[in-house]
């Protein structure tokens, strides 16, 4: 019997780089199956009046893109060239994106590419710019997907992902929710994985 594991994922996320370049390679080396929710986390900390890294915390800014690049080196993936465009301007369009992709079975593809073109090539995203290099390397037709993505009925399930994150105590993104508990962050993704298998 396979494991799930919710996966509160939210475009914007620094760290989020990182998960998204490994998260398939993860996913069939383990075995489990991932329940994905696109989500706001930008909303998520309004609603709790964190801002997790202002210009007037350099010192913070740039241990975090120095960490970033680390990381990338332990787990051999591209090492980014930082610091890259943020914070988004598009944040909700590329979650937004995000959430016909996943209703299209095709989110952890539209998830790497987003963030190899933003953090490796500079294509900031939800840019037009990255959205059309995303959907030019996927095959997919750009303007039906922003059609979609601007959907009432996509702008729903986005506010109700971001609303139930909340509720299961997602803070922070990436999240991974195994049993009611809270994994937060991309080192977490491994702890997360164990915990389901031995509490399945």
């Amino acid at each position: 019997m396979s494991v799930t594991i919710k996966a509160w994922l939210s475009i914007g996320s620094t760290y989020t780089y990182l998960t998204a370049l490994r998260l398939r390679s993860v996913v069939e080396a383990s075995g489990i199956k991932l329940d994905i929710r696109p989500i706001s986390i930008r909303q998520i900390m309004k609603n709790m009046d964190n801002i997790p890294f202002p210009p007037s915390k350099k010192t913070k800014v740039d241990y975090m893109w120095r960490d970033i690049q680390r990381r990338s080196e332990f787990y051999s993936l591209p090492v980014p060239d930082v610091p890259a465009p943020y914070p988004l301007k598009e944040f909700d369009r590329a979650n937004l994106v995000g959430i016909v992709m996943e209703r299209d079975g095709r989110y952890l593809e539209y998830l790497e590419e987003t963030y190899r073109a933003w953090f490796l090539d500079g294509l900031e995203a939800g840019s037009d710019q990255n959205l059309e290099h995303v959907s030019g390397v996927l095959g997919i037709s750009l303007p039906e997907i922003l059609d979609e993505a601007s959907s009432s009925s996509i702008r729903h399930i986005y506010e109700r992902n971001t609303e139930e994150a909340q509720t299961a105590g997602v803070f922070g993104a990436p999240s991974f929710e195994v049993n009611g508990e809270i994994f937060w962050g991309d080192d977490r993704l491994e702890d997360a994985i164990r915990f389901a298998k031995q509490h399945r």
